[in-house]
């Protein structure tokens, strides 16, 4: 006479769940290999999220192994669950994949994992239930073997070349701006609107104060909606070139006109004028650092008062370096500037917003034509 009935489950982690769903969102396909029967093996991967219903039940390692290296291509293109497999039947998934074009990551705790972890682009080891074999032959081992992690990671990552991208973004058009107003000078004979001490001045107050601040950005929030970065992508593509060329011509535009405009007002005086468009090259440097805070997004949002607190900061160190720049004797005689009055300031600041509204002009065309 039957007495009871005991079962056993062992629940997945729901943010394992979220983190598949996270990855499925981001482009990133999530594929189970393992050695249990092929039942269990479905049945787990719907609820964790990752079978495809529009498979009928998993891939068995006798399919596999009458599968020719053709056909296996295919396979791995369509299905998301193998059960039942081997040590080299996981070897050939992985070779697969890669003949796909696709960039594979591959954990394992076992030494049967080990060959596969080996070949994957990155292997991932378990850190807690892992064997030694297996974590010398992985790249990276996960000391909390959760799933969740890795997507944290893929995440975090994501954050860093978004922030790289950003910071040669801004870089590169104010280097250019100082080329671009020194050329106008030369090429049309005009009076040099800033020494060479100055410019030095720009790139030393700028280079431990705004060039930082981009390293401490957030993520963005459609970081883990966009698809994966081809491989060989390089850190500049073609799409931001026009980007580069404006914040360049406007940041160099505003301080030959800010120039102009101080040696009329100042009577022709060249210290005063030259502050004048210093302050202008520093504040539009400034401008173009909000700008460049998100790479698509608007920048006016909240997320930009309140996201990254660093920027604040190193704009208020650096406006204090540029008021003794300005209004400190020593540095007067150093660099050849001279205390100016409220508008070598207020020119200059108008200059630095007509820079930021322009340029974030520029991205919502980019935006909707990319939309289009």
């Amino acid at each position: 006479m039957l007495l009871g009935l005991c079962g056993i489950v062992d629940p997945p982690r729901p943010e394992a769940i979220r983190a598949i769903a996270t990855c499925h969102e981001a482009g990133i396909k999530v594929t189970m290999i393992t050695g249990d029967h092929a039942g269990t093996a479905t049945a787990i991967s719907r609820e964790m999220g990752i079978f495809d219903e529009s498979t009928e039940a998993a891939i068995t390692g006798a399919e596999l192994e009458s599968a020719t290296d053709e056909e296996l291509r295919a396979i791995v293109d369509r299905t998301e669950t193998f059960a039942r497999t081997s040590p080299e039947h996981k070897l050939r998934l992985v070779r697969a994949l890669q003949a796909n074009g696709e960039v594979i990551a591959m954990t394992g705790d076992g030494v049967n994992d080990a060959p596969a972890l080996k070949r994957a682009d990155v292997g991932v080891a378990m850190g807690i239930k892992g064997t030694e074999a297996t974590k010398e032959a992985a790249d990276i081992v996960l000391a909390d073997d959760n799933f969740a992690t890795i997507e944290y990671a893929v995440e975090e990552g994501r954050r860093i070349n978004d922030n790289l991208h950003k910071s040669v973004l801004f870089l590169l058009p104010t280097n250019g701006a100082q080329s671009l107003v020194v050329l106008v000078a030369v090429v049309f004979g005009l009076t040099m609107p800033l020494e060479s001490v100055q410019i030095l001045w720009v790139n030393m107050v700028t280079s431990i104060t705004l060039s930082l601040a981009l390293a401490y950005e957030p993520a963005e929030p459609d970081i883990m909606r966009r698809p994966p970065r081809p491989p060989g992508t390089p850190l500049v593509s073609a799409r931001y070139l026009p980007r580069l060329a404006i914040a360049s011509v406007l940041i160099a535009a505003a301080t030959l006109l800010t120039f102009a405009i101080g040696r009329v007002m100042t009577g022709g005086d060249l210290e005063t004028a030259r502050t004048w468009a210093v302050n202008t090259l520093v504040l539009g440097q400034v401008a173009y650092l909000f700008n460049s805070r998100f790479l698509r997004e608007s920048s006016l949002r909240r997320e930009a008062i309140g996201g990254n607190p660093v920027v604040w900061a190193v704009v208020g160190i650096l406006l204090v370096l540029q008021a003794a720049f300005v209004y400190v004797p020593v540095l007067n005689s150093w660099f050849g500037s001279a205390a100016v009055g409220v508008f070598g300031w207020l020119i200059p600041f108008a200059f630095a917003v007509v820079i930021f509204v322009v340029m974030e002009a520029a991205k919502a065309a980019v935006r909707r034509a990319e939309t289009s």
